[in-house]
C-alpha cells in the first residue's frame, strides 16, 4: 500500500513537471510585438537586415500556424531573401492546394475564393522605412486583423533589396549624430554618391522585373510565377516634402489594363483615404506615377492579372530617423511606419472584403483576347535568338518555331506592312495564350499613349532591343511549341584534333563576345579580321575572329582548352588548313590584326552616375566576364594612367572634375595610345574642348523665345524631350566600333541632347529623314534637333582613340543588341 501511495505521488510530481516544462515552453514560444523582440520601439533605430529576418523566424516558429517562412535565394552580397506566407491556420494547413486552385483561374477552371495579396518592400534600399512598416503591419494581422486571414492569404517580402538597404542602414548608423538631428543640413541627411537606393551593382530593381537582369529579380519571379497574386502592392518613399501617395495611379494607364483594374485601384484609394481623412494626414492620388513602363512593381503585375499599386511615403534616405521639412513640420521614421502600416492593412482590409470579386475578374482577365496581333515572328542571329528565349522561359512565356513559309504583317525593320520569309530558325509568340496580355506589351511595335506625360520610357519593344527582324502578324502563324529547342549556328562540327592552319567564328552577337573575352583570359591568342573574306567557300564579314595554331604554339595544351572554351559558349568553329583565302586578304595580311588583351579602368564617385556605373560594372563581371579596375575620383589623381589600356567615364557631370590639369593628363595619355569610353553627359565636357572634334549642336529652336502659359509650363516643355524612344540610324558597318552589325540599328534615345556628325569616324547616325520614333515619344522641338546627329562614334586623337556613345549601349542591362557596340569599342577599335 505504502509502495502504490509512492508510486502516485511520483506520478503526480512528474505530471507537474511536465505540465510546467509545456507552460514554460508556451511562454518561451509567446508571440512577441516587433519592439518586444527587437528590444527597442519601432522606428527609433533602423533594424538591420538579419535582425529583420531574426524577426520573422520568430513568428513562423511562435505562430507556425499562421506564418510560413520561406527562403527563395541570396543576393549578390549574400542576404537572404524571403517570403512570409500569412493566413488562417485553416488556410495554412492547405496553402498548396488553395495555390493551385487559384491557379485553375487562369485556365478558366476551379473556383477560389481566396484572396492572394502580395506586399513588397524596400526594392530601393533607402527607402528604408517599409521593412520596418512589414514588421508592424504582420505582427497586428497576427493578433488585432485575424479577421482578414480568413479568407485571404497574404505574401510578404520584407525587404526585395538587402544589399542596398543594408548600404544605407550602415551608412546612416556610422554618420548620425547621438542622438540623431532632425537638422536636414547635417550629414546624417546626406547619402554619399553610392547610396543605398540601388542594389549592390547599382540597378534600380523596381525596373527590372520585365528585364530580369539582376539576380534578385531572376530569383523572385519563379515564387512570383507560382501565385501570380489578384493584388500586389509595392512600397515606395519619395522626397521629404511630398504628401503620401496612393492609388489611383495617373495617366497614361496601357490599354490593356482592365476597368476593372482601374476600378479596383479607386476601391482601395478610397478606403486608404477614409483612414487619412480620419488621421488629417495629407495625400495626393492620380498624379506622376503612371502605369505603362513594364517593368516596375506595379505595372509587371498588372500585365499578369494583379491589381498592382505603388504606394509613396515622403521620406527616403534624407529622412533619417526624423528631419524637419520644408514648412517646419517634423517628420520622423515612426511616422512613416505608420502610413505605410496603415494603407498595407486598408488594402488587406478592401482585399478581404472583395475576395470573390477579386477571383471573379482574376478569370476574366485570362480569357482568351482579340488582341489586333496574333502572333509575333522573328528571325535572326541564332545567339540572340537563344538570349530572348531564356527571357520568355523566365516569364513562363510559351514560343514556337515556325515552318518554311511567309509571314506577313508589320515589318519592325521598316515600319510599314510586308513579309518575312520563315524557316524552322524563326522564332514565333503567340498571344493566344496564359500570357498573352503581356506578350503583346513587352512586343508590341508602338505603345499606344494617352499621355506623353510619363514616369519613364515610352518605348522598349523586345525585337528592337534584342535587334532581330520581326513580323507582327494579325493571323496566327502556325508554329510548333518547342521551349527547349537551342539553335545552333548553321556550320560545319568543330574538329579539334585535325592539324588546322587556324579555326574561325563568326562576330555577330555579344555572345562572341562573350567567347573572345574567355580565349583572352586564357591566353588564348586570337586575331580578327578587318575585311571581309572567302575561304573554303564561305563567305566571313568583319571582326570574324580567326585562331590561328602558330599564334599559339606556345600555349599550353591549346587545342583543349579552346574546346573547353568553345562548348562553354557553344560557339562552332570552323577549321581550316590555309591561311589563303578565295577571296579577300590573307591571315597573314595587315588585315587580320592580333585582338590584344586590354587593360580597362572604369571612373566611378560623384561625377559620374551611380546608375550608368552599374551598367557598365555589371557588365563586366557578370556578363562579359572580363577583368575591370574600378578607380575613385577621390583618388583619380594619384593613378598613373599609362597602366591602363582603357578609361572608362559613364554618364554623369564632368564640368569640375575634368579641369584644366585633368584635361591635359587626359590628352596626354591620350597621345600616348590610351582609348576614351565615353557616354551620356561625360560628352558634355568633352565637346567643350577646342582639340576634339565632338561639339554640341544647336538649332533653330534653341534660340526660339516662348512664352508658356504658367499652368502649362510642364507640357510646353516636353516639346524638348525625348521620353526613351527607339530610333532607326544609319550604321557604317565598315568601322571596327560597327563589326557584326547591318547597315541599320535601332537606338533607345533618353533625351534631346545632340552632337554634330565628327569630320571622320561618324558610326551610327540620324539623318535628317530619322528623326521620327520607330516606338515611343520624342517633341516636337527634339526631332527637329535631332536631324544629322551622331549616336555613336569614334575620333583618332594622337596615337590614341575617343569612342563616343551619345545614346547608352547599356541601358539597364536589357538593350541587348547594344552590348555587342560597347565590346567593339574595348576589342575592335585599335
Amino acid at each position: 500500500m505504502e509502495v502504490a501511495q509512492g508510486n502516485t505521488l511520483h506520478m503526480k510530481l512528474l505530471a507537474s513537471f511536465f505540465a510546467l516544462c509545456i507552460c514554460l515552453s508556451i511562454s518561451a514560444q509567446e508571440l512577441k510585438s516587433p519592439s518586444e523582440f527587437l528590444g527597442y520601439d519601432l522606428g527609433t533605430q533602423f533594424t538591420r537586415h538579419h535582425r529583420v529576418i531574426d524577426y520573422y523566424t520568430h513568428l513562423s516558429e511562435s505562430a507556425s500556424e499562421n506564418v510560413q517562412l520561406e527562403y527563395y535565394g541570396q543576393t549578390n552580397e549574400g542576404r537572404p531573401l524571403a517570403l512570409a506566407y500569412i493566413s488562417s491556420a485553416e488556410n495554412i494547413k492547405k496553402l498548396e492546394k488553395i495555390r493551385l486552385e487559384h491557379l485553375k483561374n487562369t485556365d478558366g477552371e476551379g473556383s477560389p475564393t481566396i484572396a492572394i495579396v502580395w506586399m513588397s518592400y524596400n526594392v530601393h534600399g533607402n527607402e528604408s522605412v517599409s521593412t520596418e512598416a512589414s514588421m508592424k503591419t504582420v505582427y497586428e494581422l497576427l493578433t488585432e486583423q485575424t479577421d482578414y486571414l480568413k479568407n485571404t492569404v497574404v505574401i510578404i517580402d520584407p525587404c526585395v533589396n538587402p544589399d542596398g538597404r543594408e548600404r544605407y542602414v550602415n551608412w546612416y548608423y556610422q554618420y548620425k549624430n547621438a542622438p540623431n538631428t532632425v537638422d536636414p543640413n547635417s550629414k546624417e541627411h546626406h547619402e554619399p554618391w553610392l547610396n543605398g537606393r540601388p542594389n549592390h551593382y547599382m540597378f534600380d530593381l523596381n525596373r527590372d522585373w520585365a528585364w530580369l537582369t539582376q539576380v534578385e529579380s531572376q530569383q523572385r519571379i519563379k515564387k512570383y510565377n507560382k501565385w501570380l497574386p489578384h493584388v500586389h502592392v509595392d512600397f515606395h518613399e519619395q522626397g521629404v516634402d511630398n504628401p503620401y501617395y496612393f492609388a489611383p495611379a495617373a495617366e497614361p494607364f496601357h490599354e490593356v489594363i482592365t476597368d476593372f483594374q482601374r476600378d479596383f485601384q479607386t476601391t482601395v484609394g478610397k478606403n486608404h483615404a477614409k483612414y487619412f481623412d480620419a488621421n488629417g494626414w495629407f495625400y495626393f492620388t492620380k498624379e506622376v506615377f503612371d502605369l505603362l513602363y513594364p517593368s516596375y512593381g506595379d505595372t509587371y503585375p498588372t500585365y499578369n492579372g494583379s491589381i498592382g499599386m505603388t504606394y509613396e511615403q515622403g521620406g527616403s534616405g534624407n529622412a533619417g530617423l526624423g528631419v524637419i521639412t520644408s514648412i517646419g513640420d517634423t517628420l520622423t521614421l515612426q511616422d512613416r511606419i505608420l502610413h505605410h502600416h496603415t494603407t498595407g492593412l486598408s488594402t488587406l482590409e478592401v482585399s478581404s472584403q472583395n475576395a470573390v470579386k477579386l477571383n471573379e475578374e482574376f478569370k476574366k482577365f485570362y480569357r482568351p483576347k482579340n488582341y489586333k496581333y496574333k502572333s509575333y515572328v522573328l528571325n535572326g542571329n541564332s545567339n540572340k535568338l537563344n538570349a530572348l528565349t531564356q527571357l520568355l522561359k523566365a516569364h513562363e512565356i510559351e514560343y514556337g518555331w515556325a515552318t518554311a513559309k511567309t509571314a506577313k504583317g508589320f515589318n519592325y525593320n521598316t515600319g510599314k506592312n510586308g513579309q518575312m520569309k520563315t524557316t524552322d530558325h524563326s522564332l514565333v509568340i503567340d498571344t493566344d495564350q496564359k500570357k498573352g496580355t503581356l506578350v503583346k506589351v513587352l512586343f508590341e511595335p508602338s505603345t499606344k499613349l494617352t499621355d506623353s506625360l510619363t514616369y519613364d520610357i515610352t518605348a522598349w519593344s523586345l525585337p528592337y532591343a534584342y535587334g532581330l527582324d520581326a513580323i507582327a502578324s494579325e493571323t496566327k502563324v502556325n508554329a510548333n511549341l518547342d521551349s527547349g529547342k537551342i539553335i545552333q549556328a548553321t556550320s560545319k562540327p568543330s574538329d579539334y584534333t585535325t592539324n588546322a592552319y587556324a579555326f574561325i567564328t563568326e562576330w555577330k552577337s555579344f555572345s562572341d563576345a562573350q567567347f573572345l573575352a574567355d580565349l583572352l583570359k586564357k591566353n588564348i591568342k586570337t586575331r580578327h579580321a578587318k575585311k571581309p573574306f572567302v575561304l573554303d567557300g564561305i563567305s566571313y564579314d568583319h571582326g570574324t575572329l580567326i585562331i590561328t595554331k602558330a599564334d599559339n604554339k606556345n600555349t599550353p595544351d591549346f587545342l583543349n582548352t579552346l574546346s573547353t572554351i568553345a562548348s562553354k559558349h557553344k560557339q562552332v568553329l570552323n577549321s581550316t588548313n590555309t591561311g589563303f583565302v578565295e577571296d579577300g586578304k590573307d591571315f597573314g595580311s595587315h588585315s587580320v590584326q592580333p585582338i590584344e588583351q586590354v587593360k580597362i579602368a572604369l571612373l566611378s564617385g560623384k561625377p559620374t552616375s551611380t546608375l550608368n556605373f552599374g551598367e557598365i560594372w555589371h557588365f563586366f563581371e557578370q556578363q562579359l566576364e572580363y577583368p575591370l579596375t574600378i578607380l575613385d575620383s577621390d583618388y583619380f589623381k594619384n593613378i598613373d594612367l599609362s597602366k591602363y589600356d582603357i578609361l572608362i567615364l559613364p554618364d554623369g557631370n564632368y564640368n569640375k572634375f575634368l579641369n584644366e590639369s585633368r584635361m591635359r593628363e587626359l590628352k596626354d595619355w591620350l597621345n600616348e595610345g590610351g582609348k576614351l569610353i565615353s557616354l551620356g553627359g561625360a560628352l558634355k565636357t568633352l565637346s567643350k574642348e577646342d582639340k576634339f572634334q565632338l561639339k554640341t549642336k544647336k538649332s533653330d529652336t534653341d534660340s526660339t523665345a516662348i512664352v508658356p502659359i504658367y499652368d502649362h509650363n510642364q507640357r510646353d516643355q516636353i516639346r524638348n524631350e525625348i521620353t526613351g524612344a527607339i530610333f532607326k540610324t544609319k550604321v557604317d558597318r565598315t568601322h571596327p566600333l560597327a563589326y557584326g552589325y547591318d547597315d541599320s540599328y535601332f537606338s533607345l534615345k533618353l533625351g534631346g541632347t545632340a552632337y554634330n556628325y565628327l569630320e571622320t569616324g561618324t558610326v551610327a547616325y540620324l539623318d535628317i529623314d530619322s528623326t521620327i520614333p520607330a516606338s515611343g515619344f520624342a517633341g516636337s522641338d527634339a526631332q527637329a534637333k535631332i536631324g544629322e546627329t551622331l549616336v555613336f562614334g569614334v575620333e583618332k586623337y594622337g596615337k590614341g582613340q575617343l569612342v563616343y556613345f551619345v545614346d547608352n549601349p547599356l541601358f539597364r542591362g536589357f538593350w541587348e543588341n547594344g552590348k555587342l557596340f560597347f565590346a567593339n569599342a574595348l576589342f575592335m577599335v585599335n
